[in-house]
């Protein structure tokens, strides 16, 4: 199976059904004898924050020597970013022959009461044989959604991690923060303890009870450890960490917004919690491990002039933590807007959030199923100044012009319209 044969396979199936329930990861786990029990796991769920909490404790670990790997969704510039080592994703051979080995296992599990795979779980299936066959220290796996019933809940992990409960995906987790939070709860596993920086009392509750009944030790921010945010600066944000055990030194963290210090903060407790377990870390490498880390889309600097960043600000409580890094670092300056959104998103709120920082505004669409129309959007904008422009490569360079010399140009919205804006950014200075 050539790699573009294995990419048309994998999303051929059935990419937006969801099918709740393990049993046809359990049924491909054990034909494939179990490569989920062959390395050690750290497993992170939460509505924002995944991502980002992942990048900053495997840049952590990978201070302290340790080779890491990561499955993280959706992917912003190539597929195969999803299954990576130490930030390398996984070979275009190696996912096609991963791909071979696991489609027959696909076609049997048709045949049965269970019905075929979906695309998350080929996926997820394929990472877990790729990371069961390397030589790994620790492997972090993100949920892809909710986590209860996620492809990725058949992993027994040395630790889980809960960021935070918002409102997303209510059509399949709920519409209470209680009942997503019940959902997000489900990662939790007998003894093993779990990190959370979930603030809604009826979320605390929810995961309490949840590890209590596990008899799993839990660890959450503001209560067992915590952070302090001491001012947002041109390099990032500075802020001090603490536990029972340890209080930092003033860290910088490159991840620019308040929301990422408390990403930071999980990840150093995830490592505090790993050093307790008996794992070989060195404190004096944190500093290192979270001045170090990137992540591509969470307020990424695509070029300097005009200065024009990008956000995977993709529903509520992502638009809120985008507005207050802007608020942060820009206050003052010219805002122009290039926005593009799924239709099963709360557009509205989130317009309306943009509009106390934005000033003129590009309503956009792009190639994907559930894409909004530019001019759909724009019924939406409470912005004054919203101009529909269908293209989203038009619009980038119109409001590229309109914004001046010291404005900001920003682009944000769905993860999938940010994974192609980014492209163009890409193509643009590589004159491809």
């Amino acid at each position: 199976m050539q790699y573009e044969e294995a990419i048309d396979w994998i999303h051929s199936r059935e990419k937006f059904k969801v099918k709740p329930g393990l049993k046809r990861m359990e049924w491909m786990m054990e034909r494939l004898d179990h490569p989920e029990k062959k390395f050690k796991a750290v497993h992170i769920a939460g509505t924002n924050g995944k991502g980002s909490t992942l990048s900053f404790l495997r840049h952590i670990l990978q201070q302290q020597g340790m080779s890491v790997g990561t499955f993280t969704s959706p992917y912003i510039e190539k597929f195969n970013e999803r299954i990576s080592v130490d930030g390398q994703a996984i070979p275009d051979k190696v996912l096609a022959e991963l791909a071979f080995r696991v489609k027959p296992l696909s076609e049997e599990l048709k045949q049965t009461s269970l019905g075929e795979p979906t695309e998350f779980e080929i996926i997820t299936a394929m990472a877990m044989l790729y990371f069961s066959e390397a030589s790994l220290d620790f492997v972090i796996i993100e949920t892809g959604l909710g986590g209860r019933f996620d492809s990725t809940n058949i992993l027994t992990p040395v630790l889980s991690v809960i960021t935070n409960i918002g409102h997303d995906h209510m059509n399949v987790l709920g519409s209470t923060i209680e009942e997503i939070a019940e959902e997000k709860a489900g990662i939790i596993k007998p003894s093993i303890p779990v990190v959370t920086a979930v603030k809604q009392q009826e979320a605390i509750n929810m995961i309490t009870n949840k590890a209590r009944s596990c008899h799993s030790k839990m660890f959450r921010l503001g209560d067992d450890f915590d952070v302090v945010h001491q001012d947002s600066r041109k390099e990032g944000e500075k802020f001090v960490f603490s536990n029972e055990s340890f209080h930092s030194q003033a860290y910088v963290s490159p991840m620019k917004g308040p929301h990422q210090v408390e990403n930071a903060a999980l990840a150093i407790q995830s490592a505090e919690v790993l050093r307790s377990l008996g794992v070989q870390i060195d404190r004096s490498l944190y500093e290192k491990g979270i001045a170090s880390t990137r992540w591509p889309a969470r307020f990424e600097k695509m070029k300097d002039k005009p200065l024009t960043i990008i956000d995977g600000a993709h529903n509520e409580e992502g638009t809120s933590a985008l507005v207050e890094t802007v608020k942060r670092h820009y206050s003052g300056k010219y805002i122009v807007l290039v926005y593009s959104a799924l239709e099963d998103k709360p557009v509205k709120k989130m317009l309306r959030q943009l509009e106390s920082v934005v000033d003129k505004a590009y309503m956009t669409t792009f190639e994907f199923p559930r894409a909004l129309k530019g001019h759909e959007l724009a019924e939406y904008s409470p912005i004054k100044e919203t101009i529909a422009v269908e293209d989203f490569r038009q619009a980038i360079r119109n409001a590229s012009i309109d914004v001046g010399e010291e404005g900001i140009l920003l682009i944000t919205g769905s993860l999938y319209f940010i994974s192609q804006a980014r492209k163009y950014f890409e193509c643009n200075e590589n004159l491809c």
